[in-house]
């Protein structure tokens, strides 16, 4: 069944479905909390830009975007960005996802850190970045919604976020 959040549908497919379960299995609460505000966050200013974009690879993208930081999937030899990327591709190519759609998910994970450069790229791309930019430095929050922006939060907290995510 899916769930809304500020009216933005969460992807309740099967991927997604899986996404979520590894995700909350993987990673702290606190970075299982982030990565569903940055979905929804990232969807709210597709829509507010007007901009079409696929939902379940925008929701894999925010899912997988900060699992390099998790004990699993960091590795050693390379950025957190680049470990939640290869993850989420061989996530995608797991489930039949190949091509173009894995491409422009693992571009967005690794690239969300970079100022810029993504929003000038595939709407998933730009979104996960905004997504990103939205939760942890407040850019964009006055393109929402007081209601919106309250929605998100009640649904996924974000207790002391910034000081914890810094940890």
């Amino acid at each position: 069944m899916s769930r809304s959040i500020a009216g933005i549908t969460i992807p309740d497919s099967t991927v997604a479905r899986e996404a979520t379960e590894l995700v909350r299995d993987t990673a702290s609460p606190l970075l299982f909390d982030h990565s569903r505000r940055v979905y929804v966050f990232g969807a709210l200013r597709g829509r507010e830009q007007g901009l079409e974009f696929d939902p379940e690879l925008l929701y894999i993208g925010a899912m997988f975007h900060d699992l390099g930081l998790t004990e699993r999937f960091r590795r050693t030899d390379q950025r957190f960005e680049i470990d939640g990327a290869d993850e989420a591709r061989r996530f995608l190519h797991g489930h039949g996802i190949t091509g173009d759609s894995a491409d422009r998910v693992w571009t967005a994970i690794a690239l969300h850190t970079t100022p810029e450069i993504p929003l000038h790229m595939a709407p998933e791309i730009a979104l996960l970045t905004r997504g990103v930019e939205l939760d942890v430095l407040g850019i964009g929050y006055h393109a929402l919604s007081e209601q919106q922006r309250a929605a998100v939060v009640e649904a996924h907290p974000r207790p002391d976020f910034k000081n914890r995510i810094l940890a």
